[in-house]
């Protein structure tokens, strides 16, 4: 009997261990760069996904924007189509397209568009054909500030502008307390972190600046790197939303999924009240976007200076970048069944359960299509 009694509290501790390993498993992690545990109701959707002769090992590389999309994707699609080993670098959208035209990448993320040059150069490596842009991620792009006892902020475009333009130095400055009348703004000084590395979040973010305050930022001709003096860089978005958790008084750029556990500023537009960063008010920005793509090419044209209600100005959207014709041949079936993945229902679904905003149904269909086409 005394053994029995053993033997059964051996297995209730045994169970209790069990439980209490699965209840921390559902905890997990919050870390916005460990997208790679999914849930049951993921692996159930992973079978859905068409595999096709997709096999061999997927190289590339560029927005890291858009990285934990790519990551929670990349999760789930293995699971369906085990004979594929995707690594994507996200090493920045400059350092992607670059290793596009090297042929060095199967596809491409970039936050920016192609510009002509690019197209020409993708000519050498798409035989017969040529690099497009095809939408894919959406999102917000936050910008995140580190100042104890300040819970909401609200900044206008020419506020921000200064701010990082160097000529807003302290955060007790006149033009903040009068957008920020309530709040107890300190004399702390303003540390600005930017992109160190050629990016489309800091192309996006300077268009932004560009397009709704001329008088401050119409000097500077944009693009992915970054032109203004003063202020501290760092690189990719996770590193520059590291420096600003970690600094004291400092402010920056980056994707909504890299805020985690931060404050973001509201963007006084002119619309009926400020507009907070988040993955709906973000959607409703892209969806006032045009295709000004040529051909398969499928670029949009935003609008920075939008003033509806509830729809955030400061936007992005992701591109990844592959061959309309002249893709290789060893790749080719691996990342026309990644690509349409990332494009259908189920794809997009994962994008706003991660902080990021789905493409527009009008567009997406057509990216759809157009992957279908890619040889």
């Amino acid at each position: 009997m005394k053994l029995q009694r053993m033997n059964r509290r051996a297995l209730t501790l045994g169970a209790l261990a069990v439980s209490g390993a699965l209840a921390l498993t559902a905890c997990g992690s919050d870390d916005t760069g460990d997208k790679s545990s999914p849930s049951a109701s993921s692996a159930a959707k992973a079978g859905s996904i068409k595999c096709d002769d997709a096999k061999g090992q997927l190289l590339a590389d560029g927005s890291s924007a858009q990285k934990n999309a790519i990551d929670a994707w990349v999760a789930q699609f293995s699971q369906a189509c085990s004979g594929v080993q995707i690594n994507y670098k996200g090493g920045g959208s400059g350092a992607g397209v670059t290793a596009f035209t090297q042929g060095q990448v199967a596809f491409a993320g970039s936050d920016s568009a192609l510009k002509p040059e690019e197209i020409e150069a993708s000519k050498q490596v798409c035989k017969g054909g040529q690099a497009i842009d095809l939408p894919m991620v959406g999102g917000p792009i936050a910008v995140g500030y580190n100042l104890p006892g300040v819970d909401n902020l609200v900044l206008d475009a020419e506020t921000l502008a200064k701010i990082f333009d160097g000529q807003i130095k302290t955060w007790d400055d006149a033009a903040i307390k009068k957008l920020n009348p309530d709040a107890k703004l300190p004399s702390t000084k303003i540390q600005a972190f930017h992109r160190s590395d050629e990016s489309g979040t800091t192309d996006n973010f300077t268009k932004y600046l560009k397009a709704a305050a001329p008088s401050v930022w119409g000097k500077y001709a944009g693009g992915k790197a970054w032109e203004a003096k003063g202020g501290q860089s760092a690189p990719q978005s996770s590193g520059v939303a590291a420096q600003v958790k970690q600094t004291a008084g400092a402010i920056g750029y980056f994707e909504l999924s890299y805020a985690k556990d931060m404050s973001t500023v509201s963007i006084a537009t002119g619309a009926s009240a400020p507009v907070k960063a988040t993955v709906d008010n973000a959607t409703k920005a892209i969806a006032d976007a045009k295709v000004v793509g040529t051909g398969k090419d499928l670029a949009l044209e935003l609008n920075y200076g939008t003033k509806a209600d509830g729809a955030y100005p400061i936007v992005l959207v992701t591109y990844e970048i592959a061959c309309d014709k002249g893709n290789k041949a060893d790749t080719l079936p691996a990342t026309k069944a990644f690509l349409r993945y990332l494009a259908g229902t189920e794809g997009q679904s994962v994008l706003s359960q991660n902080d990021y905003a789905p493409i527009p149904d009008a567009i997406i269909t057509k990216v759809r299509s157009t992957i279908e086409g890619l040889s």
